[in-house]
């Protein structure tokens, strides 16, 4: 008969696993609404008759009210807790998905994803940085990882919508159907626990410990947890605070910030809102097999992502993220060089779009869930809302970027240019992962954090010693 010990060890296992797993529900929602204006948006181009500007404004004015709702983020979940700010998202999107399917032109549709945003940005911000506190070091880069690969499910899903839905051309549909798995979520959060850090930081260490004592093995690893807790909580400063007076916080905010630029200009979210386009580009001229090709992209970006939950706490962070960028490299280059010479025959057609999915395997394998990973793991308690408010904002100006200016660069750079542009950038990524960026698998936040105060350069703020 198993002892009672490892009856409650097991307990406690599943009890964290299904706390991470309803946590990470609102990548779901994160991934839906980025993967259904793919399909939802020549449907919306024909019925409004958009412009070219119109068009990319419908795509990343998500991306302006995620930045919105990111900055936001700090201050709510700072004072509200990370709870009651998945919950705020949560209301947010089912607003967003039920307004964006009845709006009467393309205005209105913009501020509806200016609303979904918001959701999305408060979401991004928070899912990540509840599941990296909550999750043990051992599991924590997986746990996170989670979180991505309901992302890419998302939009795998929504990729399977939009194709569903294509048939009728109802765009109305695809952007409604969310407010589903929008109310499911809403649902989901009414049984999280609160963050045990932040319960630490608003004085409730009673509450903190009652949390821990049912998320890890032992109630003497809960305890040690807490008291590490309660060290990294001695620092006076917080926040902006922090911020002007230690250099070392500061190092970590820029580190962040330099982390979601790299994961945006990867050129990753290009593909998932223009997928059909490309598709075009590369040959594809009929609108159904644009939209097919379109859920093999989503597919592949979703297998990819257990490539990563399974190497992220075996093989590390900082070694995936080199063979992911170098990966995105050699598609985007050879993807451009085909472009370039011009795709004349089937077989060519095929190869551009194998040259996609190696590009979106080496993404979704790396820099799509590790940037979360890494952001969420490297900002000190007493600062961790502030740093990652700056990092989750960062994100979504430079995603908004991204969006509003490829159709742009396609008809000034054209098709070639616009791709060896970003297949150069993620040769540059390498370089700045080898000289910056920490190993921090197996290690706790508070050891990650003791390394940052004492000075350690950036790449070794995850180390042992």
């Amino acid at each position: 008969m198993p002892s009672n010990a490892h009856k409650s060890r097991t307990s406690n296992k599943v009890m964290t696993f299904l706390v991470c797993f309803l946590a990470a529900l609102a990548g779901l929602l994160f991934g839906l609404d980025i993967g259904v204006i793919a399909g939802a948006l020549p449907f919306i181009t024909k019925n409004f008759n958009a412009t070219a500007h119109q068009q990319e404004w419908i795509v990343s004015s998500m991306m302006f009210g995620a930045s919105v709702g990111a900055i936001s983020s700090g201050w709510m979940s700072s004072h509200l807790g990370r709870k009651q700010s998945l919950t705020a998202g949560a209301i947010l999107f089912i607003i967003g998905s039920l307004w964006s399917a009845v709006v009467p032109n393309p205005e209105i549709l913009i501020v509806a994803r200016v609303v979904l945003g918001l959701a999305v940005g408060i979401t991004s911000y928070t899912a990540p940085l509840y599941l990296s506190e909550i999750a043990p070091e051992n599991i924590r880069g997986s746990m996170i990882s989670l979180y991505q690969l309901m992302i890419t499910i998302g939009i795998f899903v929504a990729y399977l919508s939009d194709t569903a839905f294509s048939e009728s051309g109802n765009w109305r549909w695809m952007l409604g159907i969310i407010t589903i798995p929008a109310v499911l979520l809403l649902l989901g959060v009414i049984f999280l626990p609160n963050s045990p850090r932040w319960l630490a930081t608003r004085g409730y260490f009673r509450d903190a410990q009652h949390v821990l004592d049912r998320l890890r093995d032992t109630s003497e690893q809960a305890k040690r947890e807490l008291e590490e807790i309660r060290e990294s909580l001695k620092i006076k400063q917080s926040g902006w605070q922090l911020f002007q007076s230690n250099s070392n916080f500061r190092r970590t905010v820029f580190l962040g910030v330099l982390l979601q630029v790299m994961q945006q200009f990867t050129g990753m979210n290009v593909i998932m809102y223009y997928a059909p386009k490309i598709f075009e580009i590369a040959g594809f001229s009929n609108s159904n097999e644009q939209m097919w090709g379109t859920v093999i992209v989503g597919m592949v970006n979703v297998l990819a992502t257990f490539i990563a939950i399974g190497l992220v706490d075996r093989w590390g962070r900082k070694p995936t993220l080199i063979l992911g960028f170098l990966v995105m490299a050699f598609g985007m280059v050879v993807l451009g060089t085909m472009l370039h010479t011009g795709i004349h025959s089937q077989e060519e057609q095929y190869f551009s779009i194998a040259m996609l999915l190696i590009f979106i395997l080496g993404f979704a394998m790396s820099a799509g869930p590790l940037i979360w990973v890494l952001c969420s793991e490297i900002q000190p308690l007493k600062g961790r809302d502030f740093g990652i408010t700056v990092s989750t904002t960062t994100n979504w100006i430079a995603n908004m970027i991204v969006g509003a200016t490829f159709l742009t660069m396609l008809n000034t750079m054209g098709n070639a240019l616009t791709f060896w542009f970003y297949a150069l950038l993620n040769v540059l990524f390498i370089l700045l992962t080898v000289l910056l960026i920490p190993e921090t698998k197996n290690v706790s936040l508070e050891h990650i954090e003791r390394n940052l105060m004492s000075g350690k350069k950036l790449r070794d703020i995850g180390s042992q010693d």
